[in-house]
């Protein structure tokens, strides 16, 4: 790469260095606000796993219980699972997982918050992945085929991107 391209590269993609190189944001230098994120996923499922699941008759236990443990500690684990992640310091994780007898299955909704120099988008989208692959994980015995879609980011506040809200959630 010539140094005219890897200016341009440094210069404008925070993520990397004069050498076009990975590297970790230096946010030393921004404010510290408070900030929050909402993310969701929905995992899909055959009727009678649903049903199984909903009636407390899975082989591993509490399915929902679990999964939304496992969501907030994977919240809390995200700097050392995404490489390029600051390690923020998490005054709330909330991590919601909701029957939805229409898919059949469950919507799963994270909320982080935190008062640092960089967002928690990040730290919510990880929370609903890990609870999704959690109910999996704890429900495979009943079903293999159980889906997991739709992992998105539905809200952002704070930071100097600003806020951000999902126009239309599906």
């Amino acid at each position: 790469m010539t140094q005219k391209n890897s200016d341009l590269f440094s210069s404008n993609l925070s993520h990397l260095d004069n050498q076009a190189q990975a590297q970790m944001v230096d946010v030393s230098g921004k404010a510290s606000t408070v900030r929050q994120a909402v993310a969701a996923a929905k995992v899909r499922m055959l009727p009678e796993t649903f049903a199984a699941i909903q009636a407390g008759n899975a082989p591993k236990g509490d399915v929902l219980g679990t999964a939304r443990l496992a969501g907030i500690m994977g919240a809390k684990q995200t700097a050392s699972l995404i490489p390029l992640c600051h390690p923020l310091p998490l005054q709330k994780i909330e991590v919601q997982v909701t029957p939805d007898p229409e898919l059949p299955g469950y919507q799963i909704e994270a909320t982080v918050k935190t008062k640092a120099e960089t967002g928690v988008e990040m730290e919510a989208l990880t929370a609903v992945s890990i609870a999704a692959l959690t109910l999996y994980d704890m429900a495979k015995a009943l079903e293999k085929s159980i889906q997991i879609e739709s992992i998105r980011l539905v809200s952002k506040t704070g930071g100097k991107s600003g806020d951000y809200q999902v126009e239309k959630v599906t």
